[in-house]
């Protein structure tokens, strides 16, 4: 039975807005479902989940059927890159934002343009009160059937129906993917009614709240479009937006849903809301949505893909934030705000609290670092251009702050503006593209060749193999496809390559971080080795090898034979890898999440996100903790449950892994429950014994454990015990007594090196006494330059900071040899730093002089240089520059 919504209240918050929207499509006969992680596994063409229909996708195009008819939710969506790139407008204009949430709702081949138009006008006129006369439809120019429907079940003015071109009025996904004709609704803000010509203009005042998008077709790679096996709904409404015109509020950011955000910003800065400081706390406020609840779906900021997108947006608030001026890391003081926002929304923020906040943090800590050494580049750069008069800066240097620092470009844009300088857009962009060109001729992935286009074919057909591995590991079956090369082929003969498909087959597809089975095809005319096995599509399984006797045809009947052992190995690093992250959840912590795997018959990998490295009692804890589970011989079983049922039931899925409706779980005596479709032994006993060789860091917040199960742990425990029996030989030891030898020796190594540097002390002190009674007053200004002789660069900086201890209110410079290099630092009070010095200004001219560069701050900066010789001409140079600066020359 269904319900009437309750009416707004007179005051209605974003929360109460939101729920309305679920309460109406509930009474609609709704599903009202989760958002999809900001990262969507099942369409691999999306950076970031951009709109509420990512998820359904392979729903549109008829992959698989969903259990539900309609649905409606909140979907998290980003937008940054790629077709739908909002990046440049937020913060700058009042409603385009990086991450928004968009309220949907969906028909699966049930309901379509009738009931859509229809309802979306009582929500929006009858529920929430909107004026009749403020609202304006637009419709695809050759979809007259929509502007029939707006006639005849909505009483909107018929001249507020207009139509557009394919630009605004029908809409797509991405180049490829489910699109179709499109009806939005358009409010009026404007203080006396708007003309039909501010529609679609882009006029704040006049603005979409709603699309409606009628998807029939699926464009392909090609641009053809292909009629979809039934039509859909798909409506997509900004949760940002419709929260202020429902406030009555002219800017997003004037809502709820930032307002306590900006009120943080204002009292953490003492900044006013004005002006450019506006523009920054917009800004500010708006990544912090995008990075929090990103990271919290498991993405981390890294130097690629997904990564590199939160790091930009990061860097790009913290430059804002120096506008504000925030020195400090100060991103995570606006979490626990953002939480009491939108944590009842989505649980993650508080799921994964402790994670997001050190992952901002570990990354705004870097990026000061970052920050100082790319800035020392950029001014080097510039001041080369000023001398000659140039006013172009380099594309070449803006990649390299780009590549190297992790400066985004239009952070370099801003300073060279600020210069008075134009950026070389063309010269940067032509190294970024000689860069992917780079990175296209070293990827190299058999699915993504010559038979790409083919493949595409057979996914299209509907072509399918039954899998059949879980239980044999043999069998009879039939070739139904070859494809060699660039074409589909009827005979392969001996000695050629190509992708072979079979109607049933006992061979796993590289699938979950496990790789592709190995194995053979015996045919009665030939034989095909299988060196790989691939899915490109679900269901669609192909054999890559190549027919090592007689020939292969399509038709034949063969008997698949995968390589046992092989894939013995490999069901117990995998069985191992999921008792590896039970170990890790248990010891570690809940939070553990997986951030990549990698399953082969040799070894395990397994990526998970933590902010510091295990230290060596917990992965022998970990070690242990599994051992016991194998010692356990715990049986390993397997079965299947609808994936809706997973959340809250403790079960562990991977967030970038694709799922259907319904799922495989794999369940280790409770103990370890997880989703996957990969191989497992029958019981944990068959591991056999599980090492941990390595831990490492893979990125900031993510680690990296490889481990090895069965006879490869077998031979490292082997090769251990021939090291000790070695080590112990040598240092003519038992082998017990092989670690109080070495600690021994590594003390005595630790005296000598003691005494070395108590030499290089006394040396250095002699020489700070002669550097003080050589040193010059300029303009009342203690100046100390000199040759501090042979020391690396803690030597010169402890020097350094001895000479500024016997004269505080100094300049110092010293540079020193350590073998074929050079090193400089500079040194300057606070008091000569108030007086316009800048120790970096001086410190790069000098370090040129030696074949090098540097940086720092205006009170201490360093530097390297490959000339040793030069360094008395790099010397004299300093003293120059330093009595012209401070007004001595």
């Amino acid at each position: 039975m269904s319900h009437s919504p309750k009416p707004l209240p007179a005051h209605p918050t974003s929360s109460d807005i939101r729920q309305s929207f679920f309460d109406f499509f509930r009474s609609k006969h709704h599903a009202i479902v989760p958002s999809s992680p900001v990262v969507l596994p099942t369409d691999p063409t999306l950076l970031f989940t951009n709109a509420g229909m990512n998820q359904f996708k392979d729903i549109f195009l008829g992959v698989r059927e969903s259990e539900e008819r309609r649905m409606a939710d909140t979907q998290k969506c980003i937008r940054v890159s790629g077709k739908h790139n909002d990046l440049e407008e937020v913060g700058v204009d009042t409603y385009h934002h990086t991450f928004f949430e968009m309220l949907g709702n969906w028909s699966f081949g049930d309901y379509y343009k009738r009931e859509a138009i229809a309802w979306a006008w009582e929500l929006l006129t009858d529920v929430w009160k909107l004026p009749k006369d403020r609202l304006w439809a637009t419709i695809y120019r050759h979809d007259d059937e929509a502007g029939d429907i707006w006639r005849e079940v909505t009483d909107i003015d018929p001249a507020h129906i207009l139509k557009f071109d394919e630009k605004d009025n029908f809409w797509e996904m991405g180049d490829t993917g489910p699109c179709g004709p499109c009806s939005e609704i358009h409010v009026d803000l404007t203080a006396d009614g708007c003309s039909p010509d501010l529609v679609n203009a882009g006029s704040p005042e006049v603005m979409e709240i709603w699309n409606l998008v009628f998807i029939q077709y699926n464009r392909r790679g090609d641009g053809i479009l292909e009629e979809l096996p039934s039509k859909h709904v798909d409506t997509g409404m900004g949760l940002e937006r419709i929260v202020s015109v429902l406030q009555g509020k002219t800017s997003n950011y004037d809502t709820d849903l930032f307002t306590p955000l900006i009120d943080k910003l204002k009292a953490m800065s003492g900044q006013p809301y004005e002006g450019e400081s506006a523009i920054a706390m917009r800004v500010i406020s708006d990544h912090i949505r995008t990075l929090a609840l990103a990271i919290g779906d498991g993405v981390l900021p890294s130097n690629e893909g997904r990564g590199y997108v939160l790091r930009r947006l990061l860097r790009r608030a913290v430059r804002y934030g120096r506008k504000l001026g925030f020195e400090r890391p100060f991103m995570t003081e606006l979490l626990p705000v953002l939480r009491t926002i939108l944590g009842h929304v989505f649980p993650e923020l508080d799921d994964s609290k402790i994670g997001i906040e050190r992952a901002i943090h570990a990354e705004e800590e870097s990026f000061a670092a970052t920050l100082d050494r790319g800035i020392a580049l950029f001014d080097e750069v510039a001041g080369g251009l000023k001398k000659s008069g140039d006013t172009l800066f380099p594309g070449d240097a803006a990649f390299k702050l780009y590549d190297t620092y992790g400066f985004p470009v239009d952070l370099t844009r801003l300073m060279a503006s600020e210069q008075g300088l134009a950026l070389d857009e063309d010269g940067f962009h032509e190294r970024m593209e000689e860069q992917r060109d780079r990175a296209r001729a070293a990827r190299k992935d058999a699915m993504m060749d010559e038979s790409a286009e083919l493949v595409a074919d057979l996914i299209k057909q509907g072509v399918k193999s039954t899998f059949t591995g879980y239980d044999r590991l043999h069998q009879e079956s039939a070739v139904t496809h070859i494809i060699a090369g660039d074409t589909f082929a009827d005979v392969l003969e001996e000695g050629r390559h190509g992708e072979v498909m079979l109607k049933e087959t006992p061979f796993y597809a590289e699938s979950g971080g496990q790789v592709g089975d190995k194995g053979v095809l015996r045919g009665a005319s030939g034989e095909f080795e299988v060196w790989d096995t691939r899915k490109p599509s679900e269901g669609l399984i192909l054999h890559i090898g190549k027919v090592v006797q007689g020939q292969l045809k399509a038709g034949d009947a063969v008997y698949a034979e995968v390589d046992q052992e092989g894939r013995r190995r490999a069901a117990r690093h995998h069985t191992g890898t999921h008792l590896l992250q039970a170990a890790l959840k248990k010891l570690v912590g809940p939070s553990v999440k997986q951030a990549g795997s990698l399953v082969t018959p040799d070894r395990l990998r397994f990526d998970f996100t933590h902010f510091e490295a295990v230290s060596g009692d917990k992965l022998e804890q970990i070690e242990r903790q599994v051992n016991e589970w194998v010692l356990g011989n715990t049986p390993v079983e397997t079965y299947t449950m609808a994936f809706k049922d997973v959340p809250g039931s403790g079960i562990t899925a991977v967030f970038d892994e694709k799922y259907g409706d319904v799922v495989r779980v794999v369940d280790i005596g409770g103990f370890s429950r997880e989703l996957c479709g990969g191989t497992h032994v029958g019981a944990t006993g068959d591991i056999g014994l599980f090492r941990i060789v390595g831990e490492s860091s893979v990125a900031s917040g993510v680690r990296r454990i490889e481990a090895v199960t069965g006879w490869a742990a077998y031979d490292v425990a082997r090769r251990e015990h021939e090291m000790i029996r070695h080590l112990a030989h040598r240092l003519s030891a038992s082998p017990e007594e092989v670690v109080d030898r070495v600690e021994h020796a590594l003390e005595q190594i630790r005296t000598y090196e003691k005494e070395k540097k108590q030499s290089a002390r006394a040396a250095a002190a002699g020489r700070t006494d002669e550097l003080l009674a050589a040193k010059v007053v300029v303009n009342g200004i203690d100046v100390i330059v000199g040759d501090a002789g042979e020391a690396d660069m803690d030597g010169l900086r402890s020097m350094a900071d001895t000479l500024m201890k016997k004269s505080p209110e100094s300049v110092v410079l010293l540079g020193s040899r350590s073998g074929e290099k050079v090193s400089f630092i500079c040194t300057a009070a606070d008091s000569v730093v108030e007086k316009g010095f800048h120790a970096r200004e001086i410190i790069a001219p000098v370090a040129r002089i030696a074949g090098g560069g540097g940086g720092g701050r205006p009170n201490k900066a360093e530097a390297g240089g490959k000339k040793p010789e030069k360094l008395g001409d790099a010397l004299a140079e300093a003293s120059s520059l330093i009595a012209a600066r401070l007004g001595g020359a």
